[in-house]
């Protein structure tokens, strides 16, 4: 289907839609914070694997911001789309909003990046056959952010944390 080269950030868009229902909720009748943790990962993944042909695993959440809480009955929506590619990891942002069934109007609830590393068939880490073509200012802006991100896990990482 691809030529060897490149996928742009559009190939591997993955959006996922749910709405909260009881097994979903904490005893506030609000969205647990850890089944949206699990819905991101989940699409990350997706996303991720969309993009490399190969199964992936999380190995890093970054700048995981909940901005506001989700309700019993809500509409939730989980869009990922790649901001980074590097020799066997790719970074994912993922943006999670509720609808408002009435208007159809999404407010943003939690956005995060995932890593995500390619496994090869030893299952160890393996090369990701596809670079990432950025085809606007905004998807080169996020490339740069992504870098600078990478820069400082690495470097925290150096740190011990």
């Amino acid at each position: 289907m691809y030529p060897k080269g490149n996928k742009t950030v559009a190939d591997s868009k993955t959006e996922m839609t749910r709405i909260v229902q009881y097994n979903d909720i904490n005893g506030g009748r609000r969205l647990f914070g850890g089944r949206l943790m699990e819905w991101i990962d989940e699409v990350a993944g997706i996303c991720a694997i969309r993009h490399c042909g190969m199964y992936v695993t999380t190995a890093c959440v970054d700048n995981l911001q909940f901005r506001r809480g989700a309700n019993l009955n809500d509409i939730i929506v989980v869009k990922a789309h790649l901001t980074h590619v590097g020799r066997s990891s790719m970074e994912v942002r993922v943006d999670t909003y509720m609808e408002e069934r009435s208007t159809g109007i999404r407010r943003l609830i939690n956005y995060a990046y995932v890593t995500e590393v390619a496994i090869g068939e030893d299952d160890r880490p393996a090369e990701i056959p596809y670079g990432l073509e950025l085809k606007t200012e905004v998807e080169k802006a996020e490339w740069e952010n992504a870098e600078k991100r990478n820069e400082n896990r690495l470097r925290r990482r150096k740190e011990g944390f």
